[in-house]
Formats: structure tokens, sequence, C-alpha cells
């Protein structure tokens, strides 16, 4: 199935943005988007995402009929409060808000209720799932961080990495300087990101208007931060999340572990997995033929398990 074109750059004119307010007075920046009696879908993106980065896959799930919720995460987006660059000491507060946020939106919203999370969302989701079991009849995740990809260092001299600099001090400094526009700036980003130029620019287009949209580089203490809750995700939390599960994964992801991937979809019991050859990590933002491929078994996926 071929997505009808529409306007990347524009919210559509019959979603409306408001907050949320997490359990410790957080406000949530949340798009909501009323569909046609197919369900409702929550989308949650990654480290450095925002709701209009995902609108061209919010645009096929509403045309599916789905109501469709987004939202920018604590620390990022319109989501930022007084954090500079995203920085987080722990993950444990994006679980606190995720589960908390899936619970309002279930009272408020039809079923069936299914959950889509990509990247570093899709860590927390598995967190959620594993720790606070809701009661959602489908998840997915996308590229998900099971565990950070530390090439060329092993994960454990990754960690004792992050470990001695964010005890000397430098938690809050980022892992490497963003290049400047004579040294190639982005160049490098978009290969491990996506092939397709026009929507790498997209997100260039609204970060020229939003500037407070651009993280930049992860702090070394978000990363400590991210591979110390990585490790929380045994193969025993893992083992007794019961919502059926569909990764979706790329053999050549810079970011996040494909092994680690692998590894999850193998002891979630009702879990699916499908790898991708030819795709960077931002899976439902690459050329068509990989994001279309990967839309369609999300669809499949749901009619199976997310049936009205």
């Amino acid at each position: 199935m071929e997505d009808q074109v529409i306007d990347r750059r524009a919210l559509p004119h019959d979603a409306q943005l408001g907050e949320w307010l997490a359990p410790d007075g957080w406000r949530y920046r949340r798009l909501e988007w009323p569909g046609d009696g197919r369900g409702s879908l929550l989308f949650a993106g990654g480290r450095g995402d925002f709701i209009e980065k995902y609108l061209e896959a919010q645009h096929h799930w509403h045309d599916a009929g789905w109501t469709v919720t987004a939202f920018d995460w604590r620390s990022q987006g319109g989501s930022r409060g007084d954090i500079v660059g995203g920085h987080l000491e722990s993950m444990d507060p994006l679980v606190d808000d995720l589960a908390a946020l899936i619970e309002d939106w279930k009272a408020r919203h039809p079923a069936p209720h299914v959950v889509i999370a990509h990247s570093m969302g899709g860590h927390v989701l598995a967190r959620t799932l594993a720790e606070r079991r809701p009661q959602i009849d489908a998840a997915v995740l996308v590229a998900p961080m099971m565990l950070v990809n530390s090439e060329p260092l092993p994960p454990w001299a990754a960690w004792w990495t992050a470990s001695l600099f964010t005890l000397a001090g430098f938690g809050r400094v980022p892992i490497w300087r963003s290049p400047t526009a004579s040294e190639g700036a982005g160049a490098r980003r978009r290969s491990y990101l996506t092939s397709s130029p026009e929507r790498f620019e997209d997100e260039l287009w609204w970060w020229e208007r939003q500037p407070g949209y651009k993280l930049g580089p992860p702090s070394w203490g978000w990363l400590l931060a991210a591979m110390r809750s990585c490790a929380v995700l045994t193969p025993k939390a893992l083992g007794g999340i019961t919502t059926p599960c569909l990764f979706l994964a790329t053999e050549r992801d810079r970011l996040v572990s494909a092994s680690a991937i692998r590894r999850a979809a193998e002891v979630i019991p009702a879990a699916e997995l499908l790898m991708l050859n030819d795709s960077g990590h931002e899976i439902l933002r690459e050329a068509d033929p990989v994001r279309l491929r990967a839309l369609n078994a999300i669809d499949a996926f749901f009619a199976r398990h997310a049936a009205r």
C-alpha cells in the first residue's frame, strides 16, 4: 500500500496540540488527532525527536482509522522545561511518565489500544511493559534501544568510560563535538539515520523554526543512564512480557545493537521480529521501499492482534 503525498512540514488541520501533566507535574506537549473508529494508537519517538518529525507515519495510521496520540518526551521538543541538551541522569522518570500516560490515555480513548515507540522510546516502552504490565492490545518497537551500540568499544569499556567521565564531573558534557557546516555537518549523521535526503531535510527545517528542538550529542551522563537502564532489561524481565510485540530493526544500525534486539525478540513469548538489511536507524523515515515495508508489517500485525 502506498501512502498519499502529505505535507510533512505542517501539522494536520484537524489535529490539536495540548498538554499532559506527568505525575510530578512536568508539562508534556501532546498531539491528539481523532480517527475514524479503528481504535487508539499512541506513538513515542526517540531521543531528540519531536511530534512533527513523524507526521508522515502519523498520517498513515490516521488514514487507517486510528485516533493518533503523540508527544514530546520530558527534556526535549516542546516538553523541554529547563533541561539543556536533553540531559537525563536516569531513565526511570521516563518509565514513570509513560506508564502514567498510557493509563490516562486508555481511560480517555476507545479500544483497541496499541503503542508504537522508536529507539529510546522503544526502550522505555520495553521497560514499561516488563515492569508495569499495562493492559494494551499490541506494541511495536522500532529500532528499540535494547543496548547502546558502542562500537568500536565493547559495552563494558563504554560503560567504564561513561562512568569515569561522569564521576569526574563531566556528566553534562556532550560525548562529541557537533561538526560545523564547513566540516560537513549532517552528512555523517544522515548516513546512519536514513537514505532519504528529503526526509532528513525535514528535521533540519523544523530545527530552523524551533531551535530548541535540536538537542545535539548526548551527554556522558545520559549515556551512562541509558546503559544502566538497558541492564535492567534482563532475559528474565523480558520473558515476563505478555503483550504481543513486533520488533522492527536493521542489521546496519549504528546507534542501537541489532543483536540485542534479536535476543529480546527471542525471549519475549509473544514477540515477532522483522530485520531489515537496507535501512538506517530511522526506519519510519527511510526511503519509500523500506518505510512502506515497515508500515505494512505494522498494519498486518495490528490486524492480527488489535482487530475491533
